[in-house]
C-alpha cells in the first residue's frame, strides 16, 4: 500500500494477472494493510454504489467517535476517487487527493476515520464496493458540498456533475466547521492510536 499525501490515506495498486479467461487479484491483504496502517481494519458493513456518468457523490464523513473508515475500490467502469482532509488542525487540513478507480487497474483507496470522501462516475454503471469500519447512522453522517471553492476539487471540466439534493445542499467547509460538525485532528490521531494498541472506542 502506498501512502498518500494525507495521513491516514493510502492506495493499494495491485498486481493484475490477466489470462485468456480475464483476470485476476488481490483487493485487499490484511498483512499489507496492517504493515501500512498498523491495525487490523475493521469490518462492520459492505456497501455498493452504482451510478451513471457525471454523477458526484460527496464529500461524506461521520461524527468521531467512532467515525466510519472506508476501504473502496471499483468494480465496474471508472471513477475519479478523493479523499479530504477536514480535520480540524491537521497540518493539511483543507487539502485533497485523488485517484482514478477503475475496472483495468483494479486499485483500492483506504481512508481513516475521520476523512472525506466524494467520488464522480466516469463512467455509466460506475459500480463502487466499499468495505467499512461501522454500520450507516444517519445521525452521524455529515458532508461538504464537493464543489466548495475553499476546497478547489479538480473535478473534470467536461462533465457536468449531478448531485444528490442532499449533496447539493451540503455546507461549504468553512460553515461546516464554524457549525462544529468537523472532526478534530487530536481526537482523530488519539483514535489511530487506540487501534494501533489494539483498543476500540
Amino acid at each position: 500500500m502506498r501512502s498518500l499525501g494525507i495521513e491516514g490515506a493510502w492506495a493499494l495498486e495491485p498486481k493484475v494477472f490477466p489470462d485468456d479467461r480475464g483476470s485476476f487479484h488481490e483487493w485487499y491483504r490484511g498483512e499489507e494493510f496492517r504493515e501500512a496502517t498498523g491495525y487490523d481494519l475493521r469490518l462492520a458493513q459492505a456497501n455498493c454504489s452504482v451510478s451513471r456518468w457525471g454523477v458526484l457523490r460527496g464529500v461524506h464523513f461521520s461524527d468521531l467517535p467512532p467515525g466510519q473508515a472506508k476501504y473502496v475500490t471499483c468494480l465496474r467502469g471508472a471513477v475519479l476517487d478523493v479523499v479530504v482532509d477536514i480535520r480540524v488542525g491537521s497540518p493539511t487540513f483543507g487539502r485533497w487527493e485523488a485517484l482514478r478507480l477503475d475496472d483495468a487497474g483494479h486499485h483500492a483507496l483506504f481512508l481513516a476515520e475521520g476523512l472525506g470522501h466524494a467520488f464522480m462516475a466516469l463512467t455509466d454503471d460506475a459500480t463502487v464496493a466499499y468495505l467499512c469500519s461501522t454500520g450507516y447512522a444517519p445521525e452521524r453522517e455529515h458532508g461538504v458540498h464537493p464543489l466548495d471553492p475553499e476546497l478547489g476539487i479538480a473535478w473534470p471540466e467536461h462533465i457536468t456533475p449531478v448531485l444528490s439534493p442532499k449533496d447539493a445542499r451540503a455546507p461549504s467547509l468553512a460553515e461546516a466547521r464554524e457549525a462544529g460538525l468537523l472532526p478534530s485532528y487530536e481526537a482523530c490521531a488519539a483514535h489511530y492510536g487506540q487501534l494501533r494498541a489494539g483498543g476500540n472506542d
